[in-house]
């Protein structure tokens, strides 16, 4: 007779229920009051419900192909709590799994306190004061720019999201731009409350006051007026991708920098956070955040580069449609993209391999690129056909994308999957520049194709807040550190 064991399994999950429960509220006090971002192998869990946290607990086992619980990671956060600490990042999974490598001869409050000593430091301010940040436009990329700030809020010390510019659309706008940011379609709803100050002329979401403010010209603005002061403006209308034109904004009083969320033209830096970055002038008043393409196949291809070498290669995009094709079948300055977006598989040309030379310089004049636009609203999928100087396996391939996802600078950048199940739509709120599909990888020699999936939508936006959050100076020290 077989055995019941049903209520084993029960029994387990409502253990680790009631546990990552209590890890909630001490997670939050940690980010509102020291401003520690905690995280389970670089995916934050500030703000996750019980079940996110669970799932992240899950992700990590089967990636790292070793059980990882809250049993185990409990503990850890608890003896966290129990010190007095400056702002950091702090990999609660990595902690953990450290302390079970060891002999466990010491205490969990002994190795924490080890681990975390350069910052158990007492409460200190990252900035002398808020550094306010404009939305110029609010269309899918600044509403989505719009929640992760909200999110990121904390103790109100960071980044404040003070306004969003745009055309005005007619009597109802306001009402109907709040309605946009509380329901997406493709993301869900928002994740809090939201309210609308008609007096102000504001969004409240979170309990952050967005005013809106209606403009035609960027040089006409006068933030100041609205309290507003040394504000990196974020200009997500696409309007304007040169020097020439961006400058606009810095004619208006109030602004410190421009961020362009798309290409840059000319002498205008394009930065991927994580790659570039570094090489950035701290004097620079112009600067794009690249595409959401370029940020996705740089940061592998960088790392592909710099383990056996990039001779040349070919990357074709398969890149959801976007709001400048047509609906149906109408009339488009462009080729092919007048014909229905969400009936057709569309060729079109892509700018991301030459603009890869920008971030990557070693690699100009090697790679070409093409784009398919396919009829889905969001996630696309990169396919990075390349030629290899050093041979390798797809075993020695996989394995070194599983190892920089989970344990190198680049965690936030580049992730990691191992299912042989997933779709396109597995990867939407994806935080990632890009996922590696590792079940499909193919490599012969010195040739491999590699699949990388990538939220066009909210994993550039990720990518850019990321960016703000550099520009800014609120780059958060990581613990454990690697060795």
């Amino acid at each position: 007779m077989t055995k019941d064991v049903s209520g084993d399994y029960f029994s387990d999950w409502k253990e680790q229920e009631q546990q990552a429960e209590a890890m909630i509220p001490v997670i939050g006090r940690l980010y509102r009051e020291f401003g520690v971002v905690t995280t389970l192998y670089g995916d934050s869990i500030v703000n996750a419900s019980t079940l996110d946290i669970l799932q992240a607990h899950r992700q990590v086992a089967q990636i790292e192909q070793r059980e990882l619980s809250t049993r185990d990671t409990l503990p850890i956060i608890e003896a966290i709590s129990r010190l007095d600490l400056a702002a950091a990042r702090i990999d609660l999974g990595k902690l953990a799994v450290n302390y079970q490598n060891l002999s466990q001869t010491e205490t969990v409050d002994d190795y924490v306190t080890a681990e975390l000593a350069e910052i158990n430091t007492g409460r200190k301010p990252i900035l002398s004061e808020p550094r306010d940040v404009v939305l110029y436009g609010f269309g899918r990329i600044g509403r989505l720019l719009t929640r992760i700030l909200i999110q990121k809020t904390g103790g109100g010390d960071k980044l404040r999201l003070r306004a969003v510019v745009v055309r005005k659309g007619g009597p109802d706008d306001l009402i109907k731009r709040t309605s946009l940011l509380q329901r997406d379609s493709v993301h869900g709803p928002l994740d809090g409350t939201v309210t609308i100050d008609t007096e102000e002329n504001a969004i409240i979401a979170n309990g952050n006051m967005i005013r809106v403010i209606y403009s035609d010209s960027p040089s006409e603005m006068d933030y100041t007026l609205y309290g507003i002061k040394d504000a990196l403006v974020i200009d997500n209308t696409g309007r304007w991708s040169d020097r020439e034109g961006l400058s606009q904004h810095l004619g208006a009083r109030g602004v410190w920098k421009v961020l362009l969320t798309a290409p840059g033209k000319g002498n205008v830096p394009n930065i991927v956070y994580g790659i570039n970055h570094d090489t950035l002038d701290p004097q620079e008043k112009i600067l794009s955040a690249a595409s959401c393409t370029t940020n996705a196949i740089v940061p592998p291809l960088k790392v592909i580069d710099d383990r056996f070498g990039i001779e040349s290669g070919h990357v074709e995009t398969c890149h959801a449609y976007t709001n400048d094709q047509n609906l149906i079948d109408n009339f488009h300055k462009a080729n092919r993209r007048g014909r229905a977006a969400p009936l057709n598989m569309v060729i079109t040309s892509t700018g991301a391999a030459k603009a890869v030379a920008k971030a990557l310089p070693q690699l100009a004049g090697k790679l070409t690129g093409n784009a398919i636009r396919v009829p889905t609203p969001n996630v696309s999928l990169a396919i990075l056909n390349l030629n290899l100087k050093t041979a390798t396996t797809v075993d020695e391939l996989n394995a070194y994308f599983k190892e920089i996802a989970l344990h190198s600078a680049l965690q936030q950048q580049i992730d990691y999957t191992n299912s042989p199940e997933v779709v396109s739509s597995d990867f939407i709120g994806s935080r990632h520049t890009g996922v590696v599909d590792s079940l499909a990888s193919i490599v012969e020699g010195n040739r491999c194709v590699l699949y990388v999936w990538y939220d066009n939508e909210y994993g550039y936006s990720c990518q850019v807040i990321r960016l703000v959050q550099h520009l800014a100076g609120l780059q958060l020290p990581l613990y454990p550190k690697e060795n």
